[in-house]
Formats: structure tokens, C-alpha cells, sequence
């Protein structure tokens, strides 16, 4: 960033897209402009071989089949669509009931609640223990017990916790229980496999891997149909209604292939760059507690907490300095302590004292130094002026 702008560590929120990504975005808006849906002419046949390549990246990354990739507006509406046109199409006497885990985003929390008011399901919420992790035999006993679509999120959006994805999808699959990953904090940062890992439908996020914003997918996995939630012109096989958004389609295939080449060299460094700004935190600042599991969290997250130092005061010191969140973005703004923190029973102290640190390839180690004196100044200040 340059000087006038923030430090910024809140890659979790969303990522800058990469320039080489930006180049791809702008020809296709400009040059490549056409319809992919207009076969009339050049321009149209163009569009539409760059979207069947952005289909082919995104399935390469995520080790699907291209035919796999239906493209939306993002993970949430890949979340709605694979959820509610389960839900439509399912065929059974009994209600449906979908089991969660209570650290999900509220994509799935919010709109399994939207569902049950509507009488359409029932929801069996599964439990988490102190760092964020499920217990495998909970979610083999409630895949016993008929439930019709199991929601599991690959990575934790708070506290960066990294589930058994691999584990999971192989209880579902002995069960024949359909499971909906949601995979936008994971994708682009550890290796994700759709059909061996036997995941149903895997949701994607372009801005959450230095794609652009407003363009995600569904992997939906064959034979399992979904009922189709936007009509009109029948896209995408009907599954999608809508003009295709091309420039955001093809930025989500580059982004996605510069992930598979770079990820794992990225993810190397920005763990050591993580690392680092968390022991330069526990030296600086007294009292401070790492959250959620450190031994299986994205390489990136560092979630932290300074009990009895209220983080709204932390931002308010620090905001044109350093951007951080006390956080998820989706519920920026939101007075009542985050579900995620509540379902790992942190403390009323630490939960006040919370924040997420994001960290991407684009970070600097100067920036991470800059970062520890920053907020070890402004928590020493407030301190002080707690006592005084």
C-alpha cells in the first residue's frame, strides 16, 4: 500500500485482485466484450471459449470436472442455490433436515433459519469445542440419523480454524448423505480435492483469492439435481439464469490458476509472516491470547485477543494506520458478540478484547513490524488511559 493508505490485514474480508488478474478483467471488458451467449458472431464464440477455460481453471484448482462449475455472484449465492434447490428437489415423506456446525457464515446459518420459519426444514445444530475443530463422531451420528444435506465450512472466516474436509466427506458419502462445503476462505489457500474428497457441492468466492468481487461458483456434483432458484433464458444449462458476467468470470479462472501455480510457496511465506507478527504481539502486549486452533488454521489468520482492552477502541486508535477487524465483514457493525466466538465459549473479556488479522501475499515483513508497534502502542495508550 502506499503511504496514504492503511497497512492492510484484513485479507479475510476480502483480497486485492492480482494485477495480472486486473489485466484479464479489463481486456474482457473492453476488447473480448461480446455475449457468451450471442453464437451469431465472432465476438460471442470468443466469450464463450474464455468462460469453458475459466470453468476449466476453477475445476483444475479444486480437482472437479468443468462440467461440475455452475458460475454466480459469489459463495453466498452458491451457498442459497445449492441449500434451497437441494431442498426443493427433496424426495421424501419426511421433513428435511440439514445439520450445521454453529461457526458457519451466516450464508448457511441465516438462510437454513430463513427456511425453517417457512416450515420447509428442520435444522440439527452440531457443537464445536474450544478452538473451533468438530468431533467427527457427531458428525457420523447425525449422517446416520436422515438427514437429508450436511453444511460444513472448509475454513473458519474468524478464527482461520481448518476443518477434516478429506474425513467429513467420507462419513456423508458412506451415509449417501449430500454435503455442502463451503470452501471460500479455503480455496486458493490449501489444497482442495471435490470428487475424492466426496464433497456435493463446494462453494467458491472470487474476491476471497485475489480474484475479483461479485463472481463465484458452485461445483455441484452429478447426480445430484438441483431445482434452480433464477429463471429467464435458462444459462448454464438452466441451472443459472442471467447474462454471464464474462470479465468476472475470466478473472475467477485466472485467479484460480494462479493460485494452483503459486499457492503453495505463497502460503509457506505468509505463514512465516503470521508467525512472526504473532510472537512480535505476545512479546509487546501483556495478556494477549491466541484463538481458535494453531496447529490447523489457514496460514494467513491470526485471531487474537487483549482481555479487559475493548477492541471497538483498539479500531479507533489504529483505523488510518492499520486496518484490522474485530470481525467478519459480513456482520460489520453488529453490536452482539460474534456466533463464531460464542460457540467456542470464549469469555464475555475476550471476547470484547477480540480481533482478526488477516495476512495475503501481498503483505510485507516491514509491514508486519510496522503492524506489532502500531497495535502494541495503541493498546499500551488505552491501557493507560483505562487506569488513569
Amino acid at each position: 500500500m502506499t503511504d496514504s493508505y492503511p497497512i492492510y490485514l484484513d485479507y479475510h474480508a476480502t483480497t486485492p485482485v492480482d494485477p495480472r488478474v486486473a489485466e484479464k478483467i479489463l481486456h474482457y471488458m473492453t476488447v473480448e466484450f461480446g455475449n457468451a451467449n450471442s453464437i451469431d458472431h465472432i465476438y460471442g464464440d470468443r466469450t464463450q471459449k474464455a468462460v469453458s477455460q475459466a470453468a476449466r481453471q476453477v475445476a483444475e484448482l479444486v480437482g472437479a470436472s468443468p462440467r461440475e462449475i455452475i458460475f454466480t455472484s459469489g459463495a453466498t449465492e452458491s451457498i442459497n442455490l445449492a441449500i434451497q434447490g437441494s431442498i426443493i428437489n427433496h424426495q421424501s415423506p419426511y421433513l428435511p433436515r440439514i445439520a450445521v456446525s454453529p461457526v458457519e457464515h451466516p450464508a448457511v446459518l441465516d438462510t437454513g433459519q430463513a427456511l425453517v420459519k417457512q416450515g420447509l426444514i428442520d435444522i440439527t445444530y452440531l457443537s464445536v469445542d474450544k478452538q473451533g475443530q468438530i468431533d467427527l463422531e457427531s458428525v457420523d451420528k447425525v449422517c446416520r440419523d436422515r438427514v437429508s444435506l450436511l453444511c460444513l465450512m472448509a475454513a473458519n472466516n474468524e478464527i482461520g480454524t481448518i476443518y477434516p474436509i478429506a474425513e467429513i466427506g467420507k462419513i456423508a458419502q458412506t451415509h449417501q448423505v449430500a454435503f455442502l462445503c463451503d470452501g471460500s476462505q479455503a480455496v486458493g489457500k490449501i489444497p482442495i480435492n471435490f470428487e475424492e474428497w466426496g464433497i456435493t457441492y463446494l462453494a467458491i468466492s472470487g474476491h476471497k483469492l485475489y480474484g475479483p468481487k461479485g463472481v463465484g461458483a458452485l461445483v455441484a456434483r452429478k447426480g445430484y439435481p438441483l431445482k434452480p432458484m433464477m429463471f429467464g433464458g435458462g444459462h448454464q444449462g438452466g441451472m443459472r439464469s442471467g447474462t454471464l458476467n464474462v470479465p468476472g468470470i475470466v478473472g475467477l479462472g485466472e485467479a484460480c490458476r494462479l493460485r494452483g501455480l503459486e499457492m503453495a510457496e505463497d502460503e509457506a511465506r505468509i505463514a512465516n509472516l503470521r508467525d512472526k507478527l504473532q510472537d512480535l504481539l505476545l512479546e509487546k502486549i501483556p495478556g494477549l491470547v491466541v484463538n481458535g486452533d494453531i496447529n490447523h488454521r489457514l496460514s494467513g489468520n491470526l485471531h487474537i485477543s487483549i482481555p479487559d482492552v475493548p477492541n471497538s477502541a483498539i479500531i479507533a486508535r489504529v483505523r488510518d494506520r492499520l486496518a484490522i477487524s474485530t470481525g467478519a465483514a459480513c456482520s460489520s457493525g453488529v453490536e452482539a458478540p460474534s456466533h463464531v466466538l460464542r460457540a467456542i465459549a470464549l469469555s464475555p473479556n475476550a471476547m470484547e478484547g477480540a480481533l482478526r488479522i488477516g495476512i495475503g501475499k501481498f503483505t510485507t515483513e516491514s509491514e508486519i513490524h510496522r503492524a506489532a508497534e502500531i497495535l502494541a502502542g495503541a493498546i499500551g495508550t488505552i491501557g493507560q488511559l483505562m487506569e488513569a
